[in-house]
């Protein structure tokens, strides 16, 4: 039987990227994403590019309590999953003192609320059945304070407390908690900077870190991997 893996937001940039590394190794795969146009082209891709694998697409806005929930409800109804990847994610820059209303909230419940609800709607198996791994996909922005971060970064800094904690709870389980901390990806979220894409980290860079983390034997975790552009920070 294959091992599952729930990858959030799976269409673009770092979860598309770690979506084909895991199909290259036969996964059965869930993700979502809000443009149903972007989900049938990933199905296409992935059924062409690896036919081995077998990917479960779901339409979902993850900033909506409820659409959260029925996203866990359509992947328990197949599986339980051994890797949980909490990706999706929204970044709209500007200060905490003047960005615009209703910033705060919509970057919270996207970015940390939709990675709480998921962990705790899969951590109770994964405890039960002593295995699995849960990966938060955060940024530099969750450890560097920095102008124009705004409630983007407040989101990351929660993030890896919520990752830093899954880790503590569940370490006697054997159920693993890894915190991936990028720094500048190539992702749509940078289209139209005047900057050379090789400035950039590739996403599949990111992918490959957190298939090299998953891959360690079951006596080893990574808790933290900061990745940074090999010339620093933008």
């Amino acid at each position: 039987m294959s091992k599952s893996i729930v990858v959030t937001g799976g269409t673009k940039g770092i979860g598309h990227a770690i979506i084909r590394k895991f199909a290259e190794a036969k996964f059965t795969i869930f993700t979502c994403a809000r443009n149903a146009e972007d989900l049938k082209a990933l199905q296409a891709e992935i059924q062409n590019d690896f036919p081995e694998a077998s990917l479960h697409t779901f339409q979902a806005d993850l900033s909506e309590k409820e659409q959260v929930t029925a996203f866990a409800n359509f992947v328990q109804a197949s599986a339980q999953p051994d890797v949980l990847v909490n990706n999706t994610g929204v970044f709209l820059p500007g200060a905490i003192h003047e960005e615009p209303e209703g910033n705060f909230e919509l970057m919270m419940h996207t970015n940390l609320f939709s990675a709480y609800y998921l962990s705790r709607a899969f951590a109770s198996e994964m405890k039960a059945r002593r295995s699995g791994y849960i990966f938060s996909i955060g940024s530099i922005a969750g450890i560097t304070a920095y102008p124009n971060g705004g409630s983007y970064a407040v989101s990351k800094w929660a993030m890896l407390g919520l990752t830093k904690c899954l880790r503590a709870e569940l370490m006697p389980y054997d159920v693993k908690v890894t915190s991936i901390l990028p720094g500048a990806t190539y992702t749509s979220s940078w289209e139209g900077v005047e900057l050379p894409v090789e400035r950039f980290m590739k996403a599949e860079d990111v992918a490959d870190a957190v298939w090299a983390a998953y891959a360690l034997s079951p006596s080893s975790v990574i808790e933290e991997m900061i990745i940074r552009p090999q010339l620093g920070d933008l």
